[in-house]
């Protein structure tokens, strides 16, 4: 009797383990099956809207609609107020944030006073490139009206067209949901970097190339030529300036950078304090990536960023764009380091902590050369006294920028920034000393440069008029942005979820209209 009850027991466990395994086998199944959904041949439609791409994706969709998670920022004028100075008469001087999440990126460019107070589609101080890196709406406007005619007018051109944030189509084929170059300037400046193109690359390498599409350094190139009609027009067009190549010899290629702008003799604006023509750095995260110790061992950006995850039987990767991959070091660091967490930290805050130390004696140089070269003007120097001091300068403050503007340079390449800094502050300090003579020469001995050391103090100094800029902003945001919202909306250009957060006159975020 008792083996008989053992065998009942034993065979309603194995039943019950069987039926649980059964269960499982069909749920992975399931998985499987909505898995390997795909797009028809023609694509999913209105695949600048990543809700749409949610319908075959439901994960990946979910994992970046996470971006809104990361809404906050820093006023950077506020942290380091020399960059008011050194960027004086150039639209930097008005506004600059940390970025936030990829959700906001549309958002924050037409809330930014960079982009100024435009009444019209053809007025306003930006060009339409400054779109480029910004929404997937821009490589269909590309491919409805042609790269130059895209590039070409101002930026309010196009302000009811770009309404989707950075999503699913700026980096995959909406057809196969393979990774792709969907701007063609890509593959332009690989190509004169003498690399391999986006499509000749491996896998891995284009899990990072994705995000050179916009993480990178880039002019606009002015551009003449003539549309269907003959028309004669001006297209300024984002152009990489890898032509002396990138990642050689165990840096970011920034020395080239500035040796081709030199010879093409391009300058982004003329500082209005010094008269100097500067350059303009962007956002160099895959330059400096590529020359670090991640970059050169084959770690992609995505393999931190965006790494992979696990929920039940599917693996895929997390769309939600890690800002800071420390925060999830159990999916990013611990893949590869040994070390523990904390330990690991520690050395990632001492690299920060190198970087702002030099990054504030690189800056209080810059931005007193700046000052000191507006008083010799002042005195009477010419532009032949000057004109070493304004090399100095120009390159000078390309190189620090270079080591700044790209916020996780000091952890991507903690030794190329650290270098760049050095030998920014090196430039300056020689422009300085050199500067000491022709005051003197002028009459003007024993020179102090104005306090900087607010936002306030550094904007007063570049006249910029935060008030003013404020209200027109505002007026803005009050007339011209809610005819583009209703066009957007009448014409389905974008999903009504995310645009409603931008029903908000400035969704809650800016450094120019605090609450």
């Amino acid at each position: 009797m008792n083996k008989f009850k053992v065998l009942l027991v034993g065979s309603l466990v194995a039943i019950g383990a069987m039926a649980l395994l059964a269960g499982n086998i069909t749920e992975k199944e399931k998985q499987r099956v909505e898995l390997a959904k795909a797009p028809s041949e023609a694509g999913i439609e209105g695949k600048a809207k990543s809700e749409e791409w949610a319908k075959y994706y439901p994960r990946q969709f979910d994992s970046w609609k996470k971006t809104k998670e990361y809404d906050t920022f820093t006023d950077m004028l506020e942290k380091d107020p020399a960059l008011g100075v050194i960027w004086a008469g150039y639209a930097f001087s008005k506004d600059y944030n940390s970025p936030r999440g990829h959700y906001y990126a549309v958002q924050d460019n037409v809330n930014s006073l960079r982009t100024g107070a435009p009444v019209d589609a053809k007025t306003g101080p930006l060009p339409t490139a400054c779109w480029t890196c910004k929404s997937p709406d821009v490589p269909r406007l590309i491919e409805e009206d042609g790269e130059l005619e895209y590039f070409t007018g101002k930026w309010a051109k196009y302000g009811s067209q770009v309404v989707n944030s950075i999503g699913c189509s700026n980096c995959h084929d909406d057809k196969t949901a393979q990774l792709r170059a969907s701007v063609p300037q890509l593959n332009r400046g690989l190509q004169a970097a003498g690399l391999k193109t986006f499509e000749e690359s491996t896998h891995q390498e284009k899990r990072s190339l994705v995000c050179a599409q916009c993480h990178v350094e880039y002019y606009f190139q002015k551009t003449d030529w003539k549309d269907a009609k003959g028309e004669a027009k001006t297209a300024m067009v984002v152009t990489y300036p890898w032509h002396n190549g990138i990642g050689k010899e165990g840096n970011a290629g920034v020395e080239g950078m500035i040796e081709y702008y030199d010879k093409i003799g391009f300058s982004d604006w003329t500082n209005s304090l010094s008269k100097t023509p500067m350059l303009k750095a962007q956002h160099p995260d895959y330059e400096f990536w590529k020359t670090g110790i991640h970059g050169q061992k084959g770690v992609s950006c995505a393999d931190c960023h965006m790494p992979y995850t696990q929920e039940g039987a599917v693996k895929y990767s997390d769309h939600q764009v890690l800002m800071n991959p420390l925060k999830a070091m159990d999916r990013t660091c611990m893949n590869c380091h040994r070390e523990s967490e904390e330990k690991l930290k520690g050395i990632v805050h001492q690299k920060y902590e190198r970087k702002e130390f030099l990054n504030k004696v690189a800056l209080d140089n810059l931005a007193k050369a700046h000052l000191e070269t507006a008083k010799a003007i002042e005195a009477g120097a010419n532009d032949d006294e000057l004109k070493e001091i304004r090399k100095l300068i120009r390159h000078g403050q390309f190189k620090v920028d270079m080591a700044i503007a790209g916020h996780g340079n000091f952890f991507h390449a903690p030794e190329e920034t650290l270098r760049l800094l050095a030998a920014g502050s090196d430039d300056a300090q020689k422009a300085r000393i050199k500067l000491v003579g022709v005051l003197a020469k002028h009459g003007v001995m024993d020179y102090i440069a104005p306090d900087f050391d607010t936002k306030a103090k550094a904007q007063s100094l570049a006249k910029v008029d935060m008030a003013a800029l404020s209200a027109e902003k505002m007026k803005f945001k009050q007339t011209l942005e809610q005819e583009w919202k209703k066009e957007a909306k009448a014409k389905g250009r974008a999903n009504p979820e995310l645009y409603k957060d931008a029903d908000t006159i400035d969704n809650g975020k800016s450094s120019w209209n605090k609450k």
